[in-house]
């Protein structure tokens, strides 16, 4: 299965825009997915859209940090299995990420451009490896 490894905070951006929400909620559904992909077998599993959903609504969505930290982290794990080194790992993004409210946003911006980095990183290694 080709993983997607050319992934935009622009386009992102403007499809999220065009679409009223909706485009983000598919690209954190296409995520986690890809992440369980490239990190399969390290013993974790990333939560997908509907507990991301549901747990970020029930924290006033405190849950999203939890959720950036936790896929930062296993992708920064992860990277050395591919030959790889990331220099941003959970407590950053999740740093960033928390930062947003004191930064309009900013902050949650450079998260997802440092999560779609590093899985466009990745995802172009587990392609390489499985012949994709």
């Amino acid at each position: 299965m080709h993983i997607k490894d050319d992934r935009s905070l622009p386009m992102l951006i403007l499809l999220t825009y065009l679409t009223c929400g909706i485009y983000l909620y598919y690209y954190v559904y296409t995520l986690a997915r890809d992440v369980n992909t490239v990190c399969e077998g390290d013993g974790e599993k990333t939560d997908g859209l509907g507990l991301f959903l549901l747990f970020s609504f029930l924290t006033c969505g405190i849950y999203t940090w939890f959720w950036y930290y936790k896929l930062a982290d296993r992708m920064y794990r992860t990277a050395p299995r591919y030959g790889l080194n990331f220099a941003e790992g959970g407590n950053d993004v999740m740093l960033f990420a928390m930062l947003s409210s004191a930064s309009c946003g900013m902050g949650s911006l450079i998260a997802v451009y440092i999560l779609m980095k590093n899985l466009n990183l990745l995802a172009a290694a587990y392609n390489r490896q499985h012949g994709c």
